[in-house]
């Protein structure tokens, strides 16, 4: 059955009997607002709270509206269209990986972001350094998630744990030897280390 068919036979109920219209039943059954047109401010939100996922069956929703459901639950961002900076902030503080559904968020919302789930940088394009470090003072380990981490991030990680250096694609030889100074076997988790990380290894007894 179609929408507008089952929206006609909703109204002919409400019709018959006033108790049954869908500006009164909907408090009850928040999916019904996908049938009110324009409902008002206070229906939406009592909707939203309720099921935040519901935002995807209201057009143009208010500022008050969309922060209601992303505080709610981030994820619902994912049905709201140009949301503020406000809105970003709310979603992504309440779900970090909501960035996901946030297409070019300001640095504050990334930075919002890896705050809340450090792993949420695996759904940011092109993080900023600053972005990249937050993660890293966080949970070093999240330097798996970070493409073509720079090298001050990438000697942030192994200074903290050189075990990471595995998770560096291309490490510098500075990021090289802070991992073998920590420990000369992690050499064995780099892909053609130089000649001065080889000698460095060697003189902490690891046969190469």
């Amino acid at each position: 059955m179609e929408n507008n068919q089952l929206k006609n036979i909703l109204t002919k109920i409400g019709e018959v009997n006033p108790e049954y219209t869908l500006d009164k039943q909907v408090y009850n059954v928040g999916d019904l607002i996908q049938f009110i047109d324009n409902p008002s401010e206070e229906v939406q939100l009592v909707v939203v709270k309720k099921n935040p996922h519901l935002t995807r069956f209201i057009e143009n929703p208010t500022e008050e509206v969309q922060l209601s459901a992303v505080e709610e639950n981030g994820y619902s961002i994912h049905y709201i269209e140009n949301p503020s900076e406000k809105v970003q902030l709310a979603a992504v503080k309440k779900f970090g990986n909501s960035i996901h559904f946030i297409p070019n968020p300001s640095e504050k919302v990334q930075l919002a972001a890896v705050k809340k789930n450090p792993d949420s940088i695996y759904y940011i394009k092109n993080p900023s350094e600053k972005v990249q470090l937050a993660v890293i003072e966080q949970d070093p380990y999240s330097i798996y998630y970070i493409q073509n981490p720079t090298e001050k991030v990438q000697l942030a990680a192994v200074e903290q744990d050189g075990y990471l250096i595995r998770y560096i694609q291309n490490p510098t030889e500075k990021v090289q030897l802070v991992a073998v100074k920590v420990d000369p076997r992690f050499i064995q988790h780099i892909q053609n280390p130089t000649e001065k990380v080889k000698q460095l290894a060697r003189s902490k007894g690891v046969k190469i």
